[in-house]
């Protein structure tokens, strides 16, 4: 892409001006989300919405500055026998070093239930 894309207001007012009469990919085009290589044009319409979606206060970022894996709600059981809840489920819970857990075992299930700071369970 080039250097005369359109971020922010001005993305904005393309846009306004042109959304009535123009599809996604002309509206794109206009703002500059589009490269060409070997005589053919290729317009980046995920990047124009991502930046259209910034551009009106929406992020489809996580707060999060951390990266990595996003919870998959299944793990293994690792070769010596462990089961490691990764850290992805732990942000995603809001967990502090040293929470516990009360662990059920069920027939077919394992389940975590969370103490609470009186010792409580919180179910």
């Amino acid at each position: 892409m080039g250097a005369a894309v359109l971020t922010g207001r001005e993305l904005l007012r393309k846009v306004a001006e042109l959304s009535a009469t123009s599809s996604k990919k002309e509206l794109a085009r206009a703002a500059g989300y589009v490269t060409h290589k070997e005589g053919k044009e290729r317009v980046h319409l995920a990047q124009f919405v991502n930046a259209l979606l910034e551009a009106k206060g929406l992020t489809m970022e996580p707060n999060s500055s951390r990266t990595g894996r996003a919870a998959g709600y299944r793990i293994q059981v690792q070769a010596n026998g462990n089961l490691l809840v990764g850290a992805a489920y732990t942000r995603e819970m809001e967990l502090e070093p040293g929470t516990e857990f009360k662990i059920v075992l069920g027939r077919k299930f394992i389940k975590l239930i969370k103490v609470g700071q009186d010792g409580e369970l919180e179910e």
